[in-house]
């Protein structure tokens, strides 16, 4: 298939494919507790794509990276890292790329919340982590 030239280089049907791929390998990453490499998944798709909903996946980045930080015990990166997150992905639908995002969002405030309360990251109920899920 002939490439396309848009603003950012050449484009391609295969573009959309890797697009695709590494979003979702970024997902099922996350989903397996793998924070550290779903944020360099995500990163890749973000820094090398033009993507409409940059910060959306930036606010995926963010959350896991919140995740990097509590396994590193930087509460306060943790923390940080969080908020930013949240308001990445404050503005989005509740079902934007078929997630969950209202169930998401809602365990992020809890999560926020159970932070604030801790004075280090070994406090942390890991169990509370979410899944990043797919509406059915």
């Amino acid at each position: 298939m002939e490439n396309l030239i848009l603003k950012k280089g050449l484009y391609s049907v295969n573009d959309d494919i890797k697009k695709e791929e590494l979003f979702f390998s970024g997902l099922h990453t996350f989903n397996t507790g793998s924070y550290f490499d779903a944020h360099e998944i995500w990163e890749d798709l973000w820094s090398e794509y033009y993507l409409k909903d940059r910060d959306f996946i930036q606010g995926l980045i963010q959350l896991a990276v919140c995740f990097v930080h509590l396994q590193n015990n930087n509460i306060n990166g943790a923390r940080s890292l969080l908020n930013k997150s949240i308001k990445k992905l404050h503005g989005f639908s509740h079902d934007h790329r078929n997630i969950n995002l209202k169930e998401l969002k809602k365990i992020m405030n809890k999560l926020n919340l159970e932070l604030e309360l801790i004075n280090n990251a070994a406090e942390f109920d890991w169990s509370n982590c979410p899944r990043i899920l797919l509406n059915e």
